[in-house]
């Protein structure tokens, strides 16, 4: 983590959820904090990620010392056990984290989170996947996770793009598949002819890795 500003992403829990999301954003090129008690699940992620720490009790003084303050965003991916989830959440934000997202598993779980200060997700609501493409700014319209590496993604044509056709996207490059070509009003091509034009208020329907999908939006949909 780079001194002297915030940067990059903290997961705290590397369960299935806190586990997908930390593999999510770290393959995706983000900087990545990971914190759990078993070292079976650091050992998942490690080759993944910038750090990944050990940690028995999560308390200010220890998340502190790993860096995760110094995290633009930080997700609590502890819910389970409620009472370690709102502790850790209220340390995390006490350390001056700009933004603290936090996993819920009940409503009231949620309702006491969003008022000592966090973001909420509900993982049967939300997939990790779907939460990465948020933090990573995505401006893909839908994503559904089809399991841990593929995403089916809806991704809107930009100015950059209109007038050219579908082979001037290069999907196979960056090895994505088209499903669809959505046109404006409510107009479905299925496998739509590479010779297509793409004009405003288009959408593509992808099929890939989600990095992959990632990466053609930063090179070819001008994101970044």
């Amino acid at each position: 983590m780079k001194e002297g500003r915030r940067s990059g992403f903290g997961i705290i829990g590397l369960g299935r959820f806190g586990l997908a999301l930390a593999k999510t954003l770290a393959e995706s090129g983000a900087e990545v904090i990971a914190i759990d008690g078993d070292e079976n699940k650091l050992r998942l992620i490690r080759n993944h990620v910038q750090d990944a720490f050990r940690l028995g009790k999560l308390t200010k003084d220890a998340l502190e010392e790993t860096g995760i303050g110094e995290c633009e965003t930080v997700v609590v991916c502890i819910g389970e056990k409620v009472d370690v989830s709102l502790l850790t959440t209220l340390n995390v934000l006490n350390l001056g984290v700009p933004r603290v997202i936090a996993k819920a598993d009940s409503v009231e779980h949620g309702i006491i989170l969003e008022r000592i200060g966090a973001e909420v997700v509900h993982p049967e609501m939300e997939t990790a996947t779907r939460l990465a493409a948020v933090l990573l700014g995505s401006k893909a319209l839908d994503m559904m996770r089809l399991n841990d590496d593929y995403v089916i993604s809806e991704i809107k044509v930009n100015k950059h793009l209109y007038g050219k056709t579908i082979r001037d996207l290069h999907l196979d490059k960056y090895d994505l598949n088209l499903i669809a070509l959505e046109k404006e009003p409510n107009i479905t091509l299925p496998g739509a002819s590479q010779d297509e034009m793409l004009t405003e208020d288009d959408a593509i329907l992808v099929i890939g890795k989600f990095a992959d999908a990632d990466r053609f939006e930063r090179k070819v949909m001008n994101r970044d």
